[in-house]
């Protein structure tokens, strides 16, 4: 049967797009036109970038084509790029994954001298059109007359480290490696932009989409903001991205339907809002803005209050697929209990997980915890050899479980793990997602041709050597309870350990189900059935069609929605898993 899952998700705003400008053109057409309308002498105009934005294509269109007197970069206000080194470096550190969650903010990168001269300048301008651009420009002047923000999707971003084409913020490193760049942003660039972006949501006059080069999009700020809040009411899914890796299958590509010249296909991010977008529909015009946009701006409506109160404004749900299908076992590797990520990272919570198994081969296992009888030093010291010899016994260690389609293993931070080849994982988790320690990855080279960094000396520090098998068997392994089942619905609770904060649950149905997200945000996944519908028993949105292995998301407001088989699922028994925070 041919894939139908939806690649492309997009959230309709309105029936026009009116508040849209398509192409360099229409934006610098429409600035020329508005700025002029602002009744002032002297009029500042503040176009604010986020870390990764094209400076170049910017800088030649608007320099080329809008009207000005004078132009300021608050590039020219940055401190040396010595300077900036060393202030990032305790953040970024020398780590070749990880770093330090920064407090910085983008004004720690301005020089004060340089800052107050360019102040200055634009202070004893007394008429004209003045124009202050770059990551930082609205701190070039105490106030302005018209914000506009340039802003790009995380995964963009990446895809443009990975070609080589951007820097990190404040210094010239566009030839540094991806894994160099990424770990500065995450930890560093991302942080500082944030802090910023999340003080002008209300101050916008216009959103600038920069995600497709030479074809942007500019909006009015308030319809950006009308969108946003939309996507608060109703059930939504981000777009999804798909990567391939050296363990990667070939499930995906089918079901996917993506690309079957590719080698592989690893990952699929399907929630993952820090890094995921979401297309906002105004008319015949798609706009594409970053999905964590909308958890800074409407963070009580999404994850509601009482999520809100525990993780501020972090999405802490994420759902991605592991595509091991013909491909080979993930790496061995283990998570940061709380209080080391805490103290080494800079992050609140940690990455407690589950495998659910979408599909699996007749031989499919998951590694999971260790041997009732392991060593502790042995295996540290076999794991160390194993670096230089390329050998690991893994299985003396570390205990092996096989898994058919629809189990769901637990993973609690410190639990030694992998899931082995021709599986098809649905990984739920916590969201802090870089943080994984891997001890083992049986011998191979990156997809770059280079050794993938081995964590041991930080995995050592966190494996909990008393989750061995009997521990795995009474607290991880595929723990389903019966919650509900009659008149064809079951509802089950599908086992996750009652030290991670998500909870789970399945439900199998044939008929209407009805759901209630009882103040939490729901993250769903169909992982039976060919398509459903889910609908508002008030009719507060528009049905929302779900195809199999989506996920979507719905917001807490949305309160009361129920699912239904739909389509070619008519009649037929269906199944999804939601996740939730326990509150």
């Amino acid at each position: 049967m041919n894939s139908n899952y939806d690649k492309m998700p997009v959230i309709k705003v309105s029936n026009d797009s009116k508040d849209c400008y398509s192409g360099w053109a229409a934006v610098n057409k429409q600035l020329n036109e508005q700025i002029p309308t602002i009744a002032k002498e002297k009029i500042i105009v503040a176009i604010e970038c986020y870390h990764g934005v094209d400076d170049a294509e910017l800088m030649q269109y608007f320099t080329e084509n809008l009207k000005y007197t004078k132009w300021f970069n608050a590039g020219k206000a940055y401190k040396s790029e010595a300077e900036i080194s060393t202030m990032v470096f305790p953040d970024v550190t020398d780590d070749r994954v990880f770093g330090y969650m920064t407090r910085l903010n983008i004004a720690d990168y301005f020089d004060k001298d340089k800052l107050q001269n360019i102040r200055d300048d634009i202070s004893s301008i007394k008429e004209g059109i003045i124009i202050v651009y770059g990551c930082g420009a609205t701190l070039l002047t105490p106030s302005y007359d018209l914000l506009i923000y340039a802003d790009m999707a995380r995964w963009e971003i990446q895809l443009r480290m990975r070609r080589n084409e951007i820097n990190n913020l404040g210094i010239s490193n566009k030839e540094a490696t991806y894994a160099q760049q990424y770990k500065h942003a995450y930890f560093v660039d991302w942080r500082a932009c944030d802090r910023l972006k999340k003080q002008l949501f209300y101050k916008w006059d216009y959103v600038l989409d920069t995600n497709k080069k030479h074809q942007p999009i500019l909006v009015k700020g308030k319809a950006i903001l009308r969108g946003m809040e939309a996507a608060t009411k109703q059930p939504f899914r981000v777009v999804p991205f798909f990567d391939p890796g050296p363990w990667g299958g070939q499930w995906l590509k089918e079901v996917i339907d993506l690309d079957r010249s590719a080698i592989n296909y690893a990952w699929g991010f399907d929630c993952v809002p820090e890094e995921n977008s979401l297309l906002l529909a105004y008319g015949e015009t798609i706009v594409e803005i970053p999905s964590i946009n909308l958890v800074f701006y409407k963070p009580k409506e999404l994850l509601g209050h009482k999520v809100h109160a525990r993780f501020g404004d972090e999405f802490p749900i994420r759902f991605d697929f592991l595509d091991t299908m013909g491909g080979g076992n993930l790496s061995l590797q283990v998570h940061p209990v709380t209080e080391y990520i805490q103290e080494q990272f800079g992050v609140h919570y940690t990455q407690d997980e589950s495998y659910y198994m979408l599909e699996a081969g007749p031989e499919a296992f998951v590694y999971l915890g260790l041997q009732k009888d392991v060593d502790p030093v042995a295996m540290i010291s076999e794991l160390r050899a194993a670096e230089v010899s390329g050998i690991f016994d893994a299985e003396k260690h570390v205990a092996k479980w096989p898994v058919k389609k629809h189990d769901h293993v637990s993973i609690p931070a410190g639990t030694v793990h992998c899931s082995g080849s021709e599986s098809m994982v649905l990984e739920i988790s916590a969201t802090p997602y870089i943080f994984t320690f891997k001890l083992w990855d049986w011998g191979r080279l990156g997809m770059d041709g280079k050794p993938r960094p081995i964590n041991i000396e930080h995995g050592e520090k966190v494996i909990q050597w008393d989750r061995t098998t009997d521990w795995i068997k009474e607290h991880a392994l595929n723990l389903v309870e019966v919650l509900h089942d009659s008149d064809g619905i079951r509802e089950e609770r599908t086992g996750l350990n009652e030290m991670e904060f998500i909870e789970t649950r399945r439900h199998w149905f044939n008929k209407k189900v009805w759901h209630n997200t009882n103040g939490g945000v729901n993250v769903l996944n169909l992982v039976e059935g060919r398509e459903v519908i889910v609908e508002s028993p008030t009719e507060a949105f528009e049905p929302f069609i779900i195809h199999y292995a989506e996920t979507f998301i719905v917001p807490a407001i949305v309160g009361e929605y129920t699912i239904r088989p739909y389509g070619a699922s008519e009649g037929k028994e269906c199944a999804t898993l939601k996740a939730y925070v326990r509150v």
